[in-house]
């Protein structure tokens, strides 16, 4: 926890390298001071083929996913500090955005809570 899921057009693999691209992410999420570093996973989904402002255009969304308890300011600001990071590494691309989602603590399970 958290996990960052950039979803994008497959032509941003040609623009960036892809590790760069998931550092790029890594490292921000991890400056906020939110986040334990052990705790962060990006994951980057290219997608083929997609319909973006009625064309072929490139595009790259962040699903966050981070447990609940954050600020909405501090959601807020994670989404911000994302978003920036990769209008710096893609100033070209149309379309960058962020969401996040807030997992439950009540029913939130992983491998070391067995």
């Amino acid at each position: 926890m958290p996990h960052f899921i950039l979803d994008c057009s497959e032509n941003i693999l040609k623009l960036q390298e892809p590790r760069k691209v998931l550092e790029a992410v890594f490292e921000t999420a991890f400056s906020t001071g939110l986040f334990d570093r052990d705790d962060i996973k990006v994951r980057l989904n290219p997608f083929k083929h997609s319909l973006v402002q009625s064309a072929e255009a490139d595009f790259i969304h962040v699903f966050g996913n981070i447990m609940e308890g954050r600020t909405e300011e501090q959601k807020s600001d994670l989404s911000y500090a994302i978003v920036a990071t990769l209008t710096t590494l893609f100033p070209n691309v149309p379309i960058i955005s962020m969401n996040i989602r807030n997992f439950e603590q009540a029913t939130y399970c992983n491998k070391s809570m067995i």
